[in-house]
């Protein structure tokens, strides 16, 4: 079988891959064998850190929320029962909005689960 050499493939997978390695220490950007490993393991840690920074907003908006709701003599997990029973639709990411922009709208949410909970 004849010897087949990579040539342009090979050079442009090569670069490819060093351009996606660009900025990164040392040989890791220099030469193809680590930087190919150092890219292949970002490529990892990128798909896996876009799930967990959804994780992250959602726990911070939540802390928001529950410091929010506690100014109101509530509790995060009462207020959002609260909220289910008097058919409020909204969601943790515009109520932890509220709690930090417009307190008086969050406030009224508030009073609107309290009263579905205490009816």
């Amino acid at each position: 079988m004849a010897r087949v050499k990579g040539g342009f493939v090979v050079r442009r997978r090569h670069k490819k891959v060093l351009k996606l390695a660009k900025g990164y220490f040392g040989s890791k950007h220099r030469i193809f064998k680590t930087a190919n490993e150092q890219v292949m393991k970002s490529l990892v840690y990128a798909y896996r850190d876009r799930r967990q920074t959804k994780r992250n907003l959602r726990r911070l908006w939540i802390v928001r929320i529950n410091a929010a709701a506690r100014m109101n003599g509530l509790s995060y997990n009462k207020l959002m029962h609260g909220l289910k029973l008097a058919g409020v639709d909204i969601n943790r990411k515009m109520l932890a909005d509220l709690a930090v922009n417009d307190i008086n709208a969050f406030n009224s949410i508030a009073t609107v689960a309290k009263g579905k909970i205490n009816a």
